[in-house]
C-alpha cells in the first residue's frame, strides 16, 4: 500500500497572467479582455466595459507587479522549496491583437526571461497556455470563441510559445478550466463572448447552444495544440485543466442520485472524457439532445479529437456541491456554481465557498477510477481576509488548517490508490480575484501590500503559512504541524 507522497512529487503554486502580471501597457502588450474588467466585490458584481473608461480601476492593469517584481517573487518561491510554479502566458502580451503576422518580439523575451530565472532555481514551469484571457480585438470582431476562427488563432498563437519554449518548458495546460466555457458565470471570462449590452461579468444570461459550440471549439483547438506539441517535442506532458466541481446527491432519494450523477456528467465528465479519451462520450448524445443542442462538428474535428488527447488530468478543486429535486433548500455560492445547495455538513469560507477537504479524496479517487493518468492539482486555497501586521508578519493560522485537512486527504487518496504527482495550490502569491477584482479575498503565502483599488507600496511579506508550507515541502508532505 502506498503511505507516502511519491519521490519527485511536484510541490509548488499557481498564477494567471491576468491576475499577478500588470504591466498592461508595457512591452508591446495589447489589451486583453481582462484589462477590460472593472472592480467589484463580494456584493457588488464585478462589470466590464467596452472601452476603457477614464478614472475607472481595471485591477488587472497593475494586478501585484509581477511584471516588474518576478525575480524577487520568484525567489521567494524557491526559498518555499517549489519544485515547480504554474503560471499563465497573456496571449495579448505575444500577438497584441490575436491576428498579427509575426509575434511580439518584447513579449516572447519577457517569459524567456521568466523562465531562465525558475531554472537558476531548478524550479520547474508549468504553463496554462491560455487563462481566462483574449485579446480584446478578438471579442470585438469574431466574439472570440463564438466563431470557428478562433481555432487558427488559438493554435497559432499555442504553436508560438511551444516552438519557442520547447526547450524551457516540460508541463502545459492548454486552456484554463475549459469545462467552464459552458457556464453563464464564464461567458465573458472564460469565453471572451459578450451577449449584447449585458456587462455583468459573473451573471450574463446566455444561450447554451452558443456556449457548447463555443466549448467545442476550444475542445478541438486543445486537441490540435496537443499534438502539434508532441510533434515539437515528445517529452511535453500536456494535462487537462477542469474546474471540478463534483456533486453529492442532497439525499438517498434516488432522484437526487440521478440528478447529481446528471450534473457530474454535464459539468465535470463531459469535458474531460473527450480530452482523455478523444471522442464524445456515449451520455452525450442523450444529454445533448434533451438541454435542445447541436453541436456543428466536421470530419476533421472528429480526428483532432482523437488525436490529440492529454497525457495528465489536471484539475482544480475547491469545493463539492450538493443537488436535490426538492426545491426549499438553500442555494450554495461559489466560484462558477450556477446551480446547487448548502451542504448542511460543511463549514463555509467568508466568501461562502464551502470547504471539503474530504470531498478532494473523494473526487481524486473517482477521477482516478475513470482515467488511470497521473493527476495533478493544479489550484486549491483559501480566499481570506488577512491582516498584515506592524511588524510585518501575517498570522493565517485559518489558511494553513485549510491546507492541513486538503493535503492530509490528497495523501489518503495516495493510500488508496490514486497516481497523484504534483499539487499547485492557487494564489502562491496573493493576486486580483478573478470573479471580483478584489486584493481583500487573498490567497497567498506571500503578503502583497496593495489594497482594492491598487494603492499601496507593492512590498512582499512572509506569512506565516509561508514557513508551514516550507517545512511540509522539505519533509515531502510528512510534517503538516503548525507551530
Amino acid at each position: 500500500m502506498k503511505n507516502e507522497f511519491p519521490k519527485g512529487f511536484l510541490w509548488g503554486g499557481a498564477t494567471a497572467a491576468n491576475q499577478i502580471e500588470g504591466g498592461w501597457q508595457e512591452g508591446g502588450k495589447g489589451v486583453s479582455t481582462a484589462d477590460m474588467m472593472l472592480a467589484g466585490t463580494r456584493t457588488m458584481p464585478r462589470h466590464f466595459s467596452k472601452e476603457i473608461k477614464l478614472n475607472e480601476y481595471y485591477p488587472s492593469h497593475n494586478a501585484v507587479d509581477f511584471y516588474h517584481h518576478y525575480k524577487g517573487d520568484i525567489a521567494l518561491m524557491a526559498e518555499m522549496g517549489f519544485k515547480v510554479f504554474r503560471l499563465s502566458i497573456a496571449w495579448s502580451r505575444i500577438y497584441p491583437k490575436g491576428v498579427e503576422k509575426e509575434p511580439n518580439e518584447e513579449g516572447l523575451k519577457f517569459y524567456d526571461d521568466v523562465f531562465d530565472e525558475l531554472k537558476k532555481y531548478d524550479m520547474e514551469p508549468m504553463v496554462t497556455i491560455s487563462h481566462y484571457e483574449y485579446p480584446y480585438h478578438l471579442t470585438e470582431t469574431i466574439n472570440c470563441w463564438e466563431s470557428r476562427e478562433m481555432i487558427d488563432y488559438y493554435v497559432k498563437f499555442a504553436t508560438t510559445v511551444l516552438i519557442r519554449y520547447k526547450d524551457k518548458v516540460k508541463y502545459w495546460l492548454p486552456i484554463n478550466e475549459i469545462n467552464a466555457l459552458t457556464l453563464s458565470t464564464s461567458c465573458f471570462i472564460g469565453c471572451g463572448m459578450i451577449n449584447g449590452d449585458e456587462t455583468e461579468v459573473m451573471n450574463m444570461k446566455m444561450d447554451r447552444n452558443k456556449h457548447f459550440q463555443a466549448l467545442h471549439y476550444a475542445l478541438v483547438a486543445s486537441s490540435k495544440v496537443v499534438k502539434l506539441g508532441k510533434q515539437i517535442n515528445p517529452e511535453f506532458m500536456f494535462g487537462t485543466m477542469i474546474a471540478s466541481i463534483m456533486y453529492y446527491p442532497y439525499s438517498c432519494n434516488p432522484k437526487d442520485v440521478l440528478l447529481a450523477q446528471k450534473k457530474n456528467r454535464e459539468i465535470d465528465y463531459f469535458s474531460a472524457d473527450i480530452q482523455v479519451r478523444g471522442e464524445y462520450p456515449t451520455y452525450s448524445e442523450r444529454m445533448l439532445e434533451e438541454m435542445g443542442i447541436k453541436i456543428e462538428m466536421i470530419n476533421q474535428d472528429v480526428i483532432d479529437l482523437r488525436e490529440g488527447t492529454v497525457d495528465m488530468f489536471t484539475f482544480s478543486y475547491y469545493f463539492t456541491a450538493c443537488i436535490t429535486k426538492q426545491k426549499e433548500f438553500e442555494k450554495a455560492s461559489g466560484n462558477m456554481i450556477t446551480e446547487g445547495n448548502v451542504n448542511p455538513y460543511l463549514e463555509t469560507s467568508q466568501w461562502g465557498w464551502q470547504i471539503d477537504p474530504d470531498g478532494l479524496r473523494w473526487t481524486l479517487n473517482e477521477l482516478y477510477d475513470r482515467y488511470r493518468i497521473p493527476m495533478i492539482i493544479v489550484e486549491n486555497g483559501l480566499g481570506a481576509y488577512d491582516k498584515l501586521e506592524e511588524d510585518g508578519s501575517v498570522h493565517d493560522s485559518y489558511r494553513i488548517e485549510y491546507m492541513q485537512k486538503h493535503i492530509a486527504a490528497m495523501k489518503e487518496a495516495i493510500k488508496d490508490g490514486a497516481d497523484l504527482i504534483g499539487y499547485t495550490c492557487w494564489g502562491c502569491i496573493d493576486l486580483i480575484s478573478a470573479s471580483t477584482g478584489e486584493m481583500d479575498k487573498r490567497y497567498g503565502m506571500i503578503y502583497v501590500d496593495v489594497n482594492n483599488v491598487g494603492e499601496g507600496s507593492f512590498k512582499r511579506y512572509r506569512k506565516d503559512s509561508f514557513y508551514w508550507y516550507k517545512k511540509v515541502i522539505e519533509s515531502n508532505g510528512e510534517n503538516l504541524e503548525a507551530e
